[in-house]
Formats: structure tokens, C-alpha cells, sequence
């Protein structure tokens, strides 16, 4: 039995990984190209100081506590000695390597492996049909008996922000290993909640110039949002069975106490995964109304085209009669026939002109 088990459940506040609208910070530089960029040793939710990477584990085991070892991008060949002290499964050791893998949670023995699908929003000044809205990377947690791994894809996702915020929490960090992986969860599903709102901010914007007394063609920035959109639909919607079973599971690896932790992520991935589909159903709605704002004017040009060459017919039509130059035509010699043409050509295209001002078509 650990330490965590033995102590009563805490409570905690909420959003324990940080504040509201504290961004995902940069990946640090791997020094010396080593995998490893942090490792602390915890006993009783406090860090234990100046213990080696390469003592980590044995230390955890001999004070009962549990290990956190962050990695970053690591390789077939950095990641093989650290697998095998931690007994780590090779099919879920590949899968964290090579990355690119959905939200998912494996069960192996008796440790558990995570695939946890980071966002960040772009910013833009505009929102263009070739605009980069949302940007994706991968955070792969094993968890074991006396030690949790996270492992890093990507650009953004640093997770060294949130471990000096945990070790000011040590009621959190006394409960092992699914504390870190909590508060990992917690923290990659707030930043949905920030995507998806910077987003509605986006379709905001689209809806307004859609229905502008502006002519605009959104069609294409439309396209482009909802499939920046569905990028981030493939990393919120299969988060939620995960999820589900860290608060079903049995076990030591998740202890009860943790589980209504786990059900407090599961329900704000409910809640960004309906507003997501909200978003996009109303994005399907914009989208629809700009193609038959398109189409409906087009018919308005059509009509406009059609209405002043019906009026222009008129003059044509006479200037063609009197242009065939046949020797015998009615009033050809006579003084006034001339105006009176011009006279009959501007009372009809007149008359056609306010019928169709009065139809619509002008």
C-alpha cells in the first residue's frame, strides 16, 4: 500500500493545473539533445531534492513514493533503456516514439498508458481560406505503481509550468502517480475550452460579414474554419471514453479518491465536445446561407442583365428596320419622321425601364 492510500481524500480548488487562460508554454530545448527534461522524485506530495534521473526510480520505491520523468520527443533508441528499468510495454512504447496516435487510454499489467491530444489556437489577423487556426500536439502518459512519464510531441504543450504549480499543491501530489495524470488531463482540456471560444469569436466574425449589406464570398474562409474545427473535434470527442474509465476503473494505479477528479475533466470534455458540434452545425448553417446569398445574387445580375436588354431590344429593333434601306418605307421623306422615331424609341424603353423598377428586376 502507498502513501497515497493511506491518506484521507483532500479538497481541492478548481482548475488545480492554473489559472483560467494560462497558455500552453513552449517546449523547452532538450539540453544536450538528452530526452529528458524533468525529473523529480516525490515522497508525501513534497519533492524529494537532488536525486540523479538514473536513482529516480530505486529512491521512489525505497520511501514509497513515485517518480515523475518528463520527456521530450525522445527516440527509438533513447527511449529503450528508460522502457526497460520502468517496465514499460513495448507496443505502448512504440506508440509514444512515433506518435501521431488518437486520444485513447491501454491497460498493460499493471500500469496504464494515456494519449492526450494538445491544442493551441493561432492567432491572425484575418481569418483567411488558408488560415492556420488550430495547431495540434501529443502529451503520452504511462503510469505505474511508483512512477508517472510524460512524454511531449510538438511545438507547444510544456508541461514544466504546471509541475512547479503542483509542488505547491502537495494535498494533490499525496495522492501518486493519477494526481500528475489529473492534473495533465485538466490542464489539455482547459485549453479546449480556450480554443473553442477563440473559435466562436472566429464564426462570430464570418456570420457577421455573411450577412453584411456588404456583397462578400465567405465561402472559402468557411470551408477552411470547419476543417481547423474538425481538427480540433478528433482531439476532443475521443478523449470522453478515457475518461470514463478513469472513473470507473478499479484498482491501486487510479485510487478512488482520484476518480471524482477524473469525473470533473469528463465533464468539461462533454461540455467543449456539444459546444463544438454546436459550432459546427451553426458553421453548416453560415456556410449554406453564403451559397444562397451567392446564388441569389447571381439571379439578381442575371435579371438586371436580362431587363436592360429587353429595354436596349426596342431601340435596336427600330434602328434595324429603318437600317435595311429599302427605297419605298413609311414616312422615310417625310421632315419630322426622324424625331418621331427617337421620340417612340425613348417612350419605350422608358415605359420598360419603370416596369421593371416597379418588378424588381432594377
Amino acid at each position: 500500500m502507498t502513501s497515497t492510500d493511506r491518506r484521507p481524500p483532500q479538497p481541492r480548488p478548481r482548475h488545480v493545473p492554473g489559472p483560467a487562460g494560462a497558455p500552453l508554454h513552449p517546449a523547452p530545448q532538450r539540453p544536450d539533445g538528452a530526452p529528458v527534461v524533468g525529473c523529480g522524485v516525490y515522497v508525501e506530495g513534497r519533492r524529494v531534492p537532488d536525486v540523479h534521473p538514473d536513482d529516480a526510480l530505486r529512491t521512489a520505491r525505497e520511501r514509497d513514493g513515485f517518480v515523475w520523468l518528463g520527456l521530450h520527443e525522445p527516440t527509438d533508441a533513447e527511449f529503450e533503456s528508460i522502457a526497460e528499468e520502468y517496465g514499460l510495454h513495448p507496443l505502448a512504447v512504440e506508440d509514444a516514439v512515433y506518435a501521431h496516435q488518437r486520444p485513447k487510454l491501454d491497460r498493460y499489467d499493471d500500469g496504464l498508458f494515456v494519449v492526450l491530444k494538445t491544442t493551441t489556437y493561432v492567432d491572425h489577423g484575418e481569418l483567411t481560406a488558408t488560415s492556420e487556426v488550430v495547431d495540434t500536439g501529443e502529451v503520452m502518459v504511462f503510469l505505474g505503481d511508483h512512477f508517472v512519464i510524460t512524454v511531449r510531441h510538438g511545438a507547444h504543450g510544456g508541461l514544466a509550468e504546471l509541475r512547479r504549480r503542483l509542488e505547491q499543491q502537495p494535498d494533490l501530489l499525496c495522492h501518486g502517480p493519477s494526481a500528475v495524470l489529473y492534473a495533465v488531463a485538466d490542464l489539455v482540456v482547459d485549453h479546449y475550452v480556450e480554443v473553442a471560444a477563440a473559435m466562436e469569436e472566429d464564426v462570430d466574425e464570418l456570420e457577421a460579414s455573411v450577412f453584411s449589406p456588404d456583397r462578400t464570398d465567405d465561402s472559402q474562409r468557411l470551408y477552411q474554419l470547419k476543417r481547423e474545427l474538425m481538427q480540433l473535434r478528433r482531439a476532443v470527442t475521443p478523449l470522453d471514453l478515457p475518461m470514463q474509465a478513469l472513473t470507473d476503473r478499479q484498482g491501486e494505479i487510479v485510487p478512488k479518491e482520484m476518480r471524482s477528479y477524473f469525473r470533473d475533466v469528463q465533464d468539461h470534455v462533454i461540455r467543449v465536445r456539444d459546444q463544438i458540434a454546436a459550432l459546427d452545425e451553426l458553421l453548416g448553417s453560415i456556410l449554406q446561407a453564403s451559397l444562397a446569398r451567392t446564388s441569389l445574387s447571381d439571379n439578381e445580375d442575371m435579371r438586371k442583365i436580362s431587363a436592360w436588354a429587353g429595354i436596349i431590344a426596342v431601340p435596336t429593333a427600330i434602328a434595324g428596320i429603318y437600317g435595311m434601306n429599302f427605297e419605298y418605307m413609311p414616312e422615310l421623306t417625310w421632315h419630322l419622321g426622324y424625331p418621331l422615331v427617337l421620340l417612340v424609341m425613348a417612350l419605350a424603353c422608358g415605359l420598360l425601364w419603370r416596369a421593371f423598377k416597379r418588378s424588381g428586376w432594377l
